[in-house]
């Protein structure tokens, strides 16, 4: 196994655990973002008006795109199966 196919190998990791990971993310994020402008605007200081809201709507970003992640990790996992032959030389 040559340092560029081990380089390649984790560029694709990483890229497919960003991309798996982005949704849930970027939802907590546009969360917390308008709960902390609404707290601010209202000038409410309750922790649990924060966490409640995030944890409802990860999930529910979770259970939307829970087929799309599965899709991308099964494809991954597929075809570095199937170069495990080439690579291994």
């Amino acid at each position: 196994m040559t340092p560029e196919a081990v380089t390649v190998l984790m560029a694709e990791a990483i890229k497919i655990t960003l991309m798996v990971g982005a949704p849930m993310l970027l939802v907590g994020l546009i969360v917390g973002l308008a709960i902390s402008v609404f707290s601010a605007v209202t000038q409410i200081q309750e922790m649990t008006l924060t966490f409640v809201p995030k944890i409802v709507m990860v999930y529910l970003a979770l259970l939307l795109s829970l087929p799309w992640m599965i899709e991308k990790l099964t494809t991954y996992t597929a075809n570095l199966f199937a170069s495990i032959p080439t690579l291994v030389r």
